[in-house]
């Protein structure tokens, strides 16, 4: 990841232009650099109705930084690439929940993992791109422990879990949540794949250590090189390239095809498509696609 401001090709703003008469600085130079360095480095494309969401959030990294600016800030990153990976993950919503658009889970449970058990097919490879702080990997993989689908002799599945945010993939590790939670879990999911904190840790419970060993959590830039030894059965990556413009839905759709294996499954959001790539994707509802 590059921050030289020499790559920069946004125009110009008279430097006492300002868009928010807060406690910082914020020009329009500084906002339009933001949506350059989130959309070349991320693929994320930031519109002018998030401008007062992201002077929120830089400005508590100004803050904490004692900064008089969020130009100084901005130079800051630029420069450094440590401030680079903060400022991603400052910028960067995380908003997930156990067993989200349950019919998913249903169709691994109910499609997938018999299909796979009918092959004999002896190694399932899992993708959970987007994890955020872990619901959907500790589901997919509560789903496959119940199901049977991880220590089994004929079938054994393992789930890689990523996300480009470091401070959500540590949280998604470490696998603890507030109690407040549990009723999204279904009940045999729950005893599955989860045990209640005990003595001070009453408030929380945890993914168990089985299901834990299956999941495999990494950083990975959804619009980088990916480099895999072995293609994917199934990929969930749902509710993120809402925040992709087309071209980089495209991109990332074809990145996704060329790493699923033959029969492969890609399960997206519901508000989200496949777009021009139909040829490459056969829709059977319910945003579930079959590679073709």
């Amino acid at each position: 990841m590059s921050g030289r401001s020499s790559n920069l090709s946004v125009r110009a703003q008279p430097a006492e232009e300002t868009t928010l008469t807060q406690e910082f600085s914020f020009t329009e130079k500084d906002f339009k650099f933001v949506q350059w360095f989130m959309h070349k480095n991320v693929g994320i494309y930031l519109p002018e109705v998030k401008r007062r969401m992201i002077y929120g959030r830089l400005s508590r990294r100004v803050r904490e930084l004692s900064l008089t600016s969020v130009c100084d800030y901005l130079s800051l990153v630029k420069q450094q690439a440590e401030e680079q990976e903060i400022f991603i993950n400052l910028l960067t919503t995380n908003k997930t929940d156990f067993f989200r658009e349950s019919h998913h889970f249903d169709y691994v449970v109910k499609t997938l993992v018999p299909k796979w058990k009918n092959k004999g097919q002896e190694k399932i490879r899992v993708w959970s791109a987007g994890c955020s702080t872990g619901q959907e990997p500790y589901s997919l993989a509560s789903v496959l422990e119940s199901a049977g689908a991880l220590m089994s002799p004929f079938l054994q599945a393992k789930v890689l879990a990523s996300d480009l945010d470091t401070n959500v993939l540590k949280k998604a590790q470490a696998g603890i949540y507030p109690m407040e939670l549990v009723p999204t879990i279904p009940e045999v999911y729950l005893k599955a794949g989860f045990v209640k904190g005990k003595g001070a840790n009453h408030d929380v419970f945890k993914a168990k250590n089985a299901i834990k060993e299956n999941i495999r959590f990494k950083q990975i830039n959804l619009l980088g090189e990916w480099s895999f030894k072995h293609k994917f059965d199934l990929i969930f990556c749902r509710n993120v390239m809402i925040y992709f413009d087309k071209e980089t839905q495209e991109k990332l759709l074809n990145s996704f095809h060329r790493v699923l294996a033959d029969d492969g499954v890609l399960i997206i959001g519901h508000s989200e498509n496949v777009g021009s790539l139909s040829n490459k994707f056969e829709h059977i509802g319910h945003t579930i696609y079959l590679k073709n």
